[in-house]
């Protein structure tokens, strides 16, 4: 008998699974051993509950190799046409520097950080973040500006809803001028519906007729004119009402900054600060406003605050507004940043400089002035006599210029009635000009680029009003000036990184947040030009392969979820329950049953549920929870019967967020039904239910799915996020669709709730690719290795430290709760100095504090082999030690490596060392730690003095040095 391999094993279709999936079949044995049983099977039977198993397996198809999924994925890319875009209209082609594009957006070091919540391995990116938000202030001229947001659309609605809290005028009505983008009116009308806003959209000068709490202005207009709003921003706010302007972040290089106009917000997409425009997204938005509403600003802020030992230190500042501390009370859904592409736009100012980036921005507009010149030389009726890149052509043969635009290859906007539009951009030629006059013209029209550049440069131009030419100095600080040589550049996004602790380094073990593996396969295609460089309102057919990625996509989320439609507009877990709960209120609505209000959140519910509910202006009534982190199912059909003809629905997440598959869980939709309510099923723990178990096999009406967990995008420090929406197919017409693209199987009319009308399309293939290399086998074999891998970590931890929740069988899910309360009570460590001693051990905390103040979250997911998760549980066994000599008396509560932890080389190294424990130890506490130390750059920091002393643009350059 012959050993030979088959070919099929040989083929090794099934490689990327185990590539994949962290642990080796002997260690998979070996873990099941220590939880007792047999096999995976077995214990997967002892943890989900045999109601809600999945009859049928997943229809997803076979695993395919990393080669063939390439393959077949660049066939489908190629069927989109790339056309040379002047849409504009808020997305822009740009040059993405090629060593941000190699050394960020392809850097693991980068795109698989975490949100900084631990700030002290952070430093890195919270520097390259505040130097976003110094480039928005200085652009603005505002005092106080976030660290992104998740676009221009949906950025202009926190505006509106910061105007609302901070207005002292008690108007309803917000006004909205009509020549702001068509898409941010859709997203900011669908934002107020759902506050019960009015709005009203008109002239911008009509904006003094009503009486309002606030107004949004673009600058410059959708079809490109330069307005001075000075007097429009003054007679707003002589209503007590709020100016908000949307501003194009390119044309601030020469426009007068609207803060200096007198704005209250600014807000608009840094997407063309070398972000490509991937068919719509991710891109961040920025945000500034003036330092007296500091606490109503949407979105995470960076500070400026003091280490241990006195040193400038980086953080998030006035971390309390947190969606997971405020819940129903917060300003805004906090799960709104877009911290890479920031990223990406802050190092693209740093490597071009104030005069680099005012070079660019006067290219761009140079080139407008010729194409205008010549244009008008020729009897071309412009709409307007002002502009930055934008020109708007009033033409009755539209149609038929529009259509030789196309057969060039060219596309112009082309959405508004009797004109169209032309935005040049960075990546105009002086090629391009003289195509473009070849097509509105035709060929023989006789016009020299070269002079009329020459004629303008002797002559100026007057298209940026002289009253509005920006004349201060901006970008001053060092940051802006040192680095434009490739070789400094390169050191200094290197010098970053290394300050920063990612999942190239050690597991993250984020309860609720699983920081899975981002295979180099799903990353690829996110740079191919067939996918970055479509502007996401070009024709349809010109998108052919999108739709087509798209369409299967969706049809494997459909069979995954056990829903019956999916919409990928999301464009974060937030934002796809925002989307959720509105398309339950539009059901209800539709019934006549408009009254259903009021949603019912249990308090294991992931901390998103009630900010959302609150965004949707629901009444929120919290569930309790029994002794064992389950619903409490007698408070809960109280609870549901007192409110019964008011009720909309239920936001449950599953597994909870105590870690535990609760028994009751059908009986839960089914009580919430019984009262006509929906059930939401929060996806955020989807890592434990694909291909065991499914939302709508278990009973739920609707769900989120956070892409950027259980289907592999990166989280990139904080962002970006995908969180598309699977229905029931009752649900389906109700989910959003787009003014500019039609969405298809919605309703028309139906309102945006991102900018994009497919969200953040350009990483869509990172889902596509991991479903396609895993297929029906892998993703129920990676769902049963998250079951293993948390339950051997849970059965080693338990023997040191209690585990909060369990499940049936004494089992836990695919996370488990460590509870420090005892600990602290006995000893007076507290689960912070627990996360910050992880640090010296090399490894990020789990989710502090949440869902239960006092415990660690731990989630270990599939991609952790055996051999990291060893490593982890040596670092918590060896802190318990640590917590024992404290107990014991041998350290004193104020002089111990918990509280003096972490450990930088300079609190080492340093020549005072008056502790109760020797350096080495300090630094190396068990010697797997010396192979391969992380050392943190900054000891704790003082979160206090940070508030009190908010600081929140980059400080002297002095502080940065080591």
């Amino acid at each position: 008998m012959s050993n030979a391999k088959s070919l099929e094993q040989l083929e090794q279709k099934q490689d990327f699974i185990r590539r994949h999936i962290g642990p080796s079949p002997a260690q998979v044995s070996d873990m099941l051993s220590a939880l007792g049983v047999s096999s995976v099977e077995e214990l997967i039977g002892q943890t989900v509950p045999a109601s809600i198993r999945l009859e049928q397996g997943l229809s997803i198809g076979e695993s395919r190799t990393e080669v063939e999924t390439l393959s077949y994925l660049k066939s489908v890319a190629s069927k989109n046409k790339v056309f040379k875009s002047y849409i504009g209209q808020g997305y822009h082609p740009t040059h993405v520097p090629h060593v941000i594009l190699r050394n960020v957006l392809e850097n693991p070091g980068w795109y698989t950080a975490y949100t900084p919540y631990q700030p002290e391995i952070a430093q890195g990116r919270l520097e390259s973040l505040l130097n976003f938000q110094t480039m928005t202030l200085d652009l603005t001229g505002l005092d106080l500006a976030s660290a992104s947001l998740l676009d221009e659309s949906t950025a202009a609605a926190e505006a509106m809803g910061l105007a609302k809290r901070v207005a002292k005028s008690k108007s309803n009505t917000f006004f909205i001028a009509e020549d702001v983008h068509t898409q941010t009116i859709d997203v900011v009308a669908t934002r107020a519906e759902q506050f019960g806003f009015d709005v009203i959209v008109g002239k911008a000068a009509e904006a003094l007729d009503h009486d309002i709490f606030g107004a949004l202005f673009q600058y410059p207009s959708t079809t490109g004119e330069i307005t001075d709003v000075t007097d429009l921003i003054a007679g707003v706010q002589s209503k007590k009402a709020i100016a908000c302007v949307a501003a194009d972040i390119m044309s601030l290089l020469l426009l007068k900054a609207p803060g200096k106009l007198g704005a209250d917000v600014v807000l608009g997409s840094a997407q063309r600060f070398g972000v490509p425009m991937g068919y719509g997204g991710p891109h961040a938005a920025f945000f500034a406003t003036r330092d007296k509403y500091k606490r109503s600003l949407p979105g995470r802020i960076i500070g400026v605050s003091k280490d241990r030992l006195g040193n400038d230190a980086l953080r998030m500042a006035m971390q309390t507004r947190e969606q997971h501390i405020r819940r129903e009370k917060a300003n805004s859904n906090i799960c709104t940043a877009q911290v890479l592409l920031a990223n990406m736009a802050a190092f693209y100012a740093v490597y071009h400089g104030p005069q680099g980036l005012k070079t660019i921005a006067e290219r761009i507009h140079r080139f407008a002035d010729i194409l205008a010149a010549g244009l008008k030389a020729k009897g071309v009726n412009l709409k307007h006599d002002t502009w930055f890149d934008t020109l708007t052509v009033v033409a009755d043969n539209k149609d038929e210029i529009v259509a030789r635009a196309v057969a060039h290859g060219v596309n112009f906007a082309s959405n508004r009635a009797g004109e169209y539009s032309i935005s040049v951009s960075e990546t105009t030629t002086r090629a391009d000009v003289a195509e473009l006059f070849d097509i509105i013209l035709g060929e023989d029209h006789g016009l020299s680029v070269d002079a009329l550049a020459n004629e303008i440069e002797v002559n100026g131009s007057n298209s940026i009003p002289a009253s509005l030419v920006r004349d201060d100095e901006i970008l001053t600080h060092p940051n802006f000036n040192s680095y434009h040589s490739e070789t400094e550049m390169l050191r200094y996004i290197k010098r970053l990184e290394n300050k920063d602790l990612a999942l190239n380094h050690s597991m993250i073990s984020l309860g609720s947040c699983t920081m899975k593996l981002n295979a180099t396969a799903e990353m690829i295609p996110i740079t191919w030009p067939e996918f970055a460089n479509l502007h996401p309102f070009c024709p349809l057919d010109q998108a052919a392969g999108y739709q087509i990625m798209m369409t299967e996509l969706h049809d494997w989320l459909v069979n995954i979820t056990g829903y019956d439609a999916v919409s990928l507009q999301p464009n974060s877990g937030a934002q796809g329950e925002y989307a959720g709960l509105i398309a339950i209120r539009k059901y209800h609505e539709s019934r006549g049953e408009g009254h259903r209000n009021v949603c019912l959140i249990p308090s294991s519910a992931h901390g998103t549920n009630p900010a959302s509910a609150q965004m949707a202006s629901m009444k929120i009534v919290v569930v309790d929870c029994d002794k064992n982190g389950n619903v409490d199912m007698a408070d809960l059909k109280a609870k549901a019967e007192e409110v019964s003809e008011n009720l909309s629905c239920i936001m449950i997440t599953y597994p909870s967020t105590h870690g535990v598959y609760e028994e009751t869980i059908r009986e839960i939709c089914d009580i919430v039904h019984q009262h006509g309510g929906q059930v939401y099923m929060d996806g955020a723990n989807m890592n434990a239910q694909v291909g065991v178990t499914s939302p709508g096999s278990i009973g739920s009406d609707v769900s989120h799915l956070n892409l950027h967990k259980t289907f592999c995008i990166p989280h990139g420090g904080g962002g970006p996020g995908v969180g598309p929406i699977g229905v029931k197919s009752h649900l389906a017409p109700f989910m959003p669709n787009h003014s500019v693209i039609n969405v298809a199987g919605t309703n028309i009319g139906n309102g945006a709730v991102s900018a994009a009308p497919y969200g953040s399309a350009a990483i869509l293939p990172i889902s596509w690719a991991y479903i396609a290399m895993m297929g029906s086998e892998g993703l129920k074999q990676a769902t049963e290795m998250a079951i293993v891998n948390a339950n051997y970590l849970s059965e080693k931890l338990s023997e040191h430290y209690p585990i909060l929740y369990r499940g049936r069988n004494n089992r836990v899910a695919h996370e488990c709760i460590v509870d420090l309360r005892p600990i602290k009570e006995q000893t007076g460590v507290t689960e912070m100095d627990v996360a910050k001693r992880l640090q010296d051990y090399g490894f990020h905390s789990p989710t502090m504090s949440f869902p239960v103040a006092g415990t660690l979250m731990i989630e270990p997911t599939e991609s952790e082999s055996k051999v990291e998760i060893d490593r982890f549980i040596e670092a918590m066994v060896s802190i318990k030690s640590e917590i024992d000599r404290i107990a014991s008396g041998e350290w004193s509560i104020e002089n111990n490596p918990l509280v003096f932890a972490p450990h930088t080389q300079a609190d080492v190294l340093g020549n005072e060392w008056d502790r109760a424990y020797d350096r080495f130890y300090a630094a190396f506490p068990v010697p797997s730690v010396a192979k391969d130390k992380f050392w943190p750059t900054v000891t704790r920091i003082d979160d206090v003095y940070g508030d009190r002393n908010l600081v929140c643009s980059c400080p002297a350059v002095e502080t940065y040095r080591d």
